[in-house]
């Protein structure tokens, strides 16, 4: 027995040795016989491939042979040759220009070219990561035609299109590695601080433009998709460390500061099924600091910078000082104080603290992931992934949250084959210590000295003030001084910033709950399954697409930042597509159309469709025509939200806010922009989604396979446009802010223009610049169409510079137009401002290494993309990269 089972395991030996062969190879370039590192070799028609090393050689176990290999390489000619045994092959592969149009899947959701792109796309590869010269990769985002940059702080931005522009940009999709990446309750994607590492990210596709027809409701505006390297393909270690500093001159703190990143990926194929990756990163920094002092006039969240001081105003209300929201008319004091009825009204605010007194400066971002995949067979493959995250930062909404300690993940199983794909994946948000600077600062304000105490007005803030105030006007002083004198007498015993004193009241505060204190208990979930079957290998007249998905949120703040108090809500959502492609006079035209009908059970369902033709008028050169249509349900903010920020209260758009409100009982009346209060009662609208319609033209051409030419120009208009009104009850004298429709359609409009120029000798160069407009906007609306009217963008890069081409260099230009910012926290004028990042680097080729010596904003001219967010000054670097 003991030998026939030798003898059979003998011949099973021979069988799985004749089932898997190995091939190998090596990988030259034509003009100079040097070796190729980081060609993707593959396996026609499976998903078998492997990536040359540092020497261009490559290996791959084969079932049988003889089999087809793709070779493809950035800056080369793809290639396929027919392997027949399994001796050594070498494969030489030409130099060419047309990388400018590398594959692209995002427009379509099926694989295609840049250039055949039937909507506007942009794309991001790995060698323009590995090459930018900014800090991080959203950085290089903000470079592409369509594309602006939202920055919240160092470690939070922010990707939007076409004119939306805000630190939560709930029009455009962000979606990694196949998964929705806006956190459920707090609504801003959380991709820049949990989501793929520089080292992990293998290309990002940017869709300006309309794309819910495929990607769902939240692609209003656009859909981002950052995509990740595969283990079986980009394998061993590779470690990034990068050393910087920032505040050079020393202008938002006393010290030069200092930046560390440092991050590593692993990845193996044990065999050609299982593979298995892991990757951290670590981001400590002392983050930029938001310092506007500007005087600022609010009503809920209309308002304007005015003049004044806190020397000058009683009433002073800095844009980024926080606590002097709270705001008082000192009459009745005055009137009982001197007994005469017939007294000034006078508003005086609370003194506050700046920012860098209430928001820990020190940034911190730590990045686990992992996943393994295995292939089940040659077209089926099965992933498990997690993200993970945690760390300080600050994120702008109404407030300026500091997001201290919170934690983030994402988690997805999925089963992706040739023709079909299915996930499962859930996002955990936990926002640990995260508190409102505003209402955190307010309460500290509270609990060092009341402002008025009925038990005890003598040791009261106001009454205090009061006194002194009628004290200094009876000895002669004028009324600026006289404030002064009040205040420098009320803010008797006041904590300085940073004492132990103050650390002692503030850390008691911050860490209390919302409305009692700042803190958020914000622990909601997101739970999504979502597949696709394409049907190319089973219908050939066309190319056919279906899809669909269900997702829940959970919304979980007990209380804090929902109308959550009691239980948990659960909000159920569902969606369908199908998309159909027809090609005709021998590929001269594509034509394709696609519809999606989405439900969500606060609103009836509704069905956006797309159409779009692809019209060749030579080689390369492609004219594209689209309508599209997008549909957009209000986040769950916009819904359920409940929330003090200050000096109003923030609320959703549901019917149950007239009920929170008691406005049946206690009317409640519109505030204009002017500030003048409406004579008529508020009378709620039907709540409704938002949906809008968009016309594209575009053309794309590659020219003489070495000037690529895009150029688009849209016009769209919103329906059921989604903004926020101010809302003031005369009877409580309390202010709020819901979210409402408006009336009248808001017509949105731009183009954009870009040169991609691959020159001889690896040298390149870009130039694009576009526009977008808003008109027909209500008077008193908050449309939040926060964007220039113009941006530029320019860039001039080499690869592999001299003999050996070990010296590379990569500068870049940022201009954009002043504009006028309209914003939750506070509206403001933007400054134009240009910017320039540059670096230098050195190859070394044996072990897949750079160094870069680099910097953003390099000549430190401190801007703001948004106002109240911090000033971005220079950030300078020195990095080594290993098995790149």
């Amino acid at each position: 027995m003991r030998n026939l089972l030798f003898c059979l395991l003998l011949i099973l030996a021979g069988l799985s040795s004749q089932a898997q062969q190995v091939i190998t190879g090596k990988v030259k370039s034509t003009d100079n016989d040097s070796s190729l590192a980081g060609v993707s070799v593959s396996v026609k028609g499976t998903s078998n491939g492997a990536v040359t090393d540092g020497t261009g050689n490559f290996s791959i176990q084969v079932p049988t042979l003889p089999v087809t290999l793709i070779i493809t390489h950035t800056g080369f000619t793809a290639q396929e040759i027919t392997v027949r045994s399994k001796g050594s092959t070498v494969i030489s592969l030409d130099r060419e220009y047309n990388n400018l149009i590398p594959v692209i899947i995002g427009p379509t959701r099926t694989k295609g070219t840049l250039i055949n792109a039937p909507t506007s796309a942009e794309r991001i590869g790995w060698t323009q990561i590995k090459n930018m010269a900014g800090s991080d990769y959203y950085t290089l985002a903000g470079v592409k035609k369509g594309i602006d940059i939202t920055t919240s702080s160092m470690t939070f931005k922010t990707i939007s299109t076409r004119g939306f522009n805000g630190s939560g940009s709930s029009r455009v999709n962000q979606i990694v590695e196949g998964m929705d990446n806006q956190a459920p309750g707090l609504n801003f994607f959380v991709g820049n601080f949990c989501g793929l590492t520089e080292l992990d990210v293998d290309n990002i596709e940017l869709l300006p433009g309309a794309s819910s027809a495929l990607y769902g409701p939240g692609g209003m505006n656009g859909t981002v998709l950052i995509n990740s390297k595969s283990p079986f393909a980009y394998q061993g270690l590779s470690v990034l460390l990068k050393e910087g500093v920032t505040n050079i001159d020393k202008s938002q703190r006393p010290d030069v500061s200092s930046f560390h990143d440092f991050s590593l990926r692993w990845a193996k194929a044990f065999n050609d099924k299982f593979a298995v990756k892991i990757g951290m990163q670590y981001i400590s920094a002392t983050d930029w600091l938001a310092n506007d002092s500007s005087n600022y006039s609010r009503a809920g969240t209309i308002g304007k910078v005015i003049p004044g001081t806190r020397k000058t105003d009683p009433n002073y209300d800095g844009v980024n000082v926080y606590g002097d929201e709270t705001s008082v008319d000192i009459y009745p004091f005055l009137a009982a104080l001197t007994g005469d009825p017939n007294q000034p009204h006078i508003n005086v605010s609370r003194t506050g603290y700046d920012e860098k007194d209430v928001v820990d400066p020190k940034t911190k971002n730590i990045k686990l992931s992992g996943a393994v995949h295995y292939k089940l067979s040659e077209n089926l493959e099965a992933q498990l992934v997690g993200y993970w995250a945690t760390g300080n930062t600050v994120y702008t909404g109404n407030n300026r949250y500091a997001l201290k300690d919170i934690k983030l993940g994402q988690y997805k199983l999925e089963l992706k084959h040739r023709d079909w794909f299915l996930r499962s994946y859930t996002t955990q948000e936990n926002a640990g210590q995260a508190y409102t600077a505003t209402v955190a600062s307010q309460i500290f304000n509270e609990a060092w000295k009341s402002s008025y105490d009925p038990s005890n007005p003598a040791g009261s803030w106001y009454p205090q003030y009061t006194g002194a105030y009628l004290q200094a006007k009876m000895q002669g002083a004028d009324d600026v001084t006289a404030h002064n004198i009040a205040r420098s007498y009320a803010d008797n015993g006041r904590p300085v910033a940073g004492s132990e004193q103050f650390n002692q009241i503030f850390d008691q505060v911050r860490k209390t709950p919302i409305p009692n204190g700042g803190l958020f208990l914000e622990k909601s979930q997101l739970w999504m399954t979502e597949g696709q079957y394409n049907f190319s290998n089973k219908i050939k007249f066309a190319e056919i697409i279906v899809g669909g998905n269900w997702k829940k949120y959970v919304l979980n703040s007990e209380g804090t930042l929902f109308i959550d108090t009691l239980k948990p809500i659960a909000i159920n959502e569902y969606g369908a597509y199908a998309q159909i492609t027809k090609r005709f006079f021998d590929n001269k035209l594509s034509l394709s159309a696609s519809g999606r009908y989405d439900k969500n059970e606060d609103f009836k369902g509704h069905f956006t469709p797309r159409v779009t033709a692809l019209i060749s008028v030579a080689k390369n050169q492609n004219i594209r025509l689209s309508y599209q249509t997008a549909y957009r349900f209000p986040t769950t903010q916009q819904k359920y939200i409940r929330l003090n920020v200050g000096d109003y209260m923030l609320l959703g758009g549901l019917p149950w806010v007239m009920n929170f409100m008691h406005a049946n009982e206690n009317p409640v009346f519109e505030i204009g922009p002017d500030g003048k209060v409406s004579t008529t009662p508020y009378v709620y609208k039907e709540f409704k989604p938002e949906n809008m319609q968009s016309f594209e033209i575009g053309y794309k051409g590659l020219i003489g396979e070495k000037l690529l030419v895009d150029m688009y120009a849209y016009a769209g208009h919103y329906e059921d446009f989604l903004g926020r009104n101010v809302l003031y009850q005369p009877g409580t004298n309390q202010v709020y802010s819901t979210v409402v429709n408006s009336s009248t359609k808001v017509k949105t409009h731009g183009f954009g223009l870009g040169f991609d120029y691959q020159l001889p000798n690896n040298f390149s160069a870009f130039l694009n610049a576009y526009s977008d407009e808003i008109t027909d906007v209500p008077s008193g609306f908050q449309s939040f169409f926060n964007t220039p009217k113009y941006r530029l963008n320019i860039g001039f890069a080499n690869s592999g510079l001299g003999k050996s081409k070990h010296f590379g260099f990569n500068a870049i230009l940022h201009w954009q137009d002043a504009f006028m910012w309209d914003g939750e926290l506070a509206n403001g004028p933007v400054n134009a401002f240009t910017s320039v990042d540059a670096q230098v680097s050195y190859k070394i080729t044996n072990i897949k290494s750079v160094i870069k010596l680099g910097g953003s904003n390099i000549f430190n001219h401190y801007y703001k993309n948004a106002f109240a967010n911090p000033e971005v000054g220079g950030l300078y670097y020195i990095s080594f990269g290993y098995n790149l």
